[in-house]
């Protein structure tokens, strides 16, 4: 029996792959693992978060629930200058994250957390491709502590199917940060995206 994503510690068997695809005009390879989300291709969702997230020069993102990391990867290499961290709870993912950034030489503090549980600061940009498969509950409250790690201006810009959990999703964004946007639709997927406003 595989091993679900969102998993603290698989107990099964690690493989690990290397794969490349072509993303943003960048040909880039990177290493997936067994049980970590979509290990045999870059999912479609997770394409349309790469290729349209906002993402400042110099800013502080968060990548979480990052998988092997390839969200934060391509931002990082598309725009050395910004602070990543990224984090997941699957120690696995975690550490094939790290495997990517060291492979490609790139800078990131990459760590394992259950959503916020050991993150203690505050960013510019978060990004989310939340785990729907965990349950919608899990979802709303990594949308509701993004709200309390974001600096007033600060964006949580999450990738969802529109009609597989994304209006729900939308809605309850609306709901914490009082705003919510389209920002790009392509293959079924919406980003949405909701700003933190100052007080």
């Amino acid at each position: 029996m595989t091993d679900h994503y969102f998993t603290k510690q698989p107990a099964s068997k690690l493989r690990v792959f290397e794969r490349m695809e072509k993303i943003k005009d960048q040909e880039i390879t990177f290493f997936t693992a067994s049980s970590t989300f979509s290990p045999k291709k870059i999912d479609r969702g997770t394409k349309v978060l790469i290729e349209y997230a906002s993402i400042q020069d110099h800013q502080k993102v968060l990548d979480l629930g990052c998988g092997y990391g390839i969200v934060g990867l391509i931002l990082k290499k598309i725009n050395p200058s910004i602070e990543i961290t990224l984090t997941d709870i699957n120690e696995r993912a975690v550490e094939t994250a790290k495997k990517n950034f060291a492979f490609h030489k790139l800078k990131a503090d990459i760590f394992q957390s259950d959503g916020f549980e050991k993150i203690k600061e505050n960013f510019d940009s978060i990004v989310l491709n939340p785990p729907q498969a965990a349950g919608l509950e899990i979802c709303k409250r990594l949308i509701k502590e993004s709200f309390l790690h974001l600096d007033p201006n600060g964006k949580l810009q999450v990738v969802a199917r529109q009609n597989k959990g994304g209006k729900t999703i939308s809605r309850f964004m609306e709901e914490v940060f009082k705003n919510v946007s389209i920002t790009a639709r392509k293959s079924g997927y919406c980003l949405y995206t909701s700003q933190k406003q100052p007080f």
